[in-house]
């Protein structure tokens, strides 16, 4: 019957937003009852006053509109969400909590910096330089998506993001690394690309450092996830410490990684305001 009809429109897959209109000859206040159960959004008694109905399609109509706009406007919103944080932390914001800070062990900081970005800048059109950041940068967010790395901001001229977090993964380090050598091919493919189109060509920096970090939400109006403690200080002397075009990494991550990557030993070298820490240059990864 058109109850049952009712139910099933209300249950199906692509079904249960369209608005429903039941007309029935049944008048008494138990079936009205029934049919508003069933999921109906308005309740005819025959003989139809076309006029009438007429109205109350038109109302149904509008009212759908306004419902589908607000559920636009709701998707918009939690894909913004989702952009600036990640899901997980997008998902704790939308159940309510407001304080999110969490603790993390093990996470593997990776920290890029253009080099001679500045002195660059100065010398370009403010459109050039912004063009050429988000080229660059929207290259770095394909592969830290395709490597798992949660991209924390960027900084200026410099790109911060980490591995293991907000989900721990023990292989952090590994996968840290080998996301930062295929950044650094993927800049050489650019350069080459650039320089023979007479374009200006550029060089990263980097420096990884592998620890325990706090990560949490900052901000009311404007939201930021973003993470704090000495490895991401450690991770920034790596990448100071560093070479255009090489890969600094702490003795720290060396002994997570060795045997994997083929690695340069530089020694002790003096970091600031950390004194002589252990650095190794990563080469490549060892096949296998």
């Amino acid at each position: 019957d058109g109850f049952e009809v009712c139910r099933r429109l209300k249950k199906a897959g692509r079904t249960p937003p369209i608005p429903i209109l039941m007309v029935t000859a049944l008048s008494e206040r138990k079936e009205r009852l029934m049919g508003i159960a069933a999921g109906a959004n308005d309740f005819l008694t025959k003989p139809v006053d076309l006029q009438d109905v007429t109205l109350r399609v038109g109302n149904a109509v509008y009212a759908k509109r306004l419902c589908d706009q607000l559920r636009a406007e709701r998707e918009r919103s939690d894909q913004l969400l989702r952009n600036i944080l990640p899901n997980r932390i997008a998902d704790r914001m939308k159940k309510g909590e407001t304080n999110i800070a969490d603790h993390h062990p093990d996470v593997t900081v990776l920290l890029a910096d253009l080099v001679g970005f500045t002195t660059l800048s100065a010398h370009i059109a403010p459109e050039q330089v912004v063009y050429l950041l988000n080229e660059i940068f929207s290259a770095f967010d394909g592969l830290a998506e395709k490597h798992s790395l949660e991209k924390i901001k960027t900084i200026g001229d410099a790109y911060l993001c980490a591995a293991g977090l907000p989900v721990s993964d023990p292989d952090s380090a590994f996968v840290a690394v080998r996301a930062s050598l295929h950044i650094r091919d993927m800049i050489a493919k650019l350069n080459k690309m650039r320089h023979e189109n007479k374009l200006l060509t550029f060089e990263f920096r980097f420096g990884l450092h592998v620890g325990p970090i706090i990560a949490g939400v900052v901000g009311q109006k404007k939201f930021e996830y973003d993470i704090w403690g000495d490895t991401v200080n450690t991770a920034a002397r790596m990448e100071q410490n560093s070479e255009p075009g090489r890969i600094n990494i702490s003795g720290q991550t060396y002994q997570l990684i060795k045997g994997s990557f083929e690695c340069t030993p530089r020694g002790p070298i003096e970091a600031k305001n950390k004194g002589p820490m252990d650095m190794y240059f990563v080469e490549r990864e060892i096949a296998g």
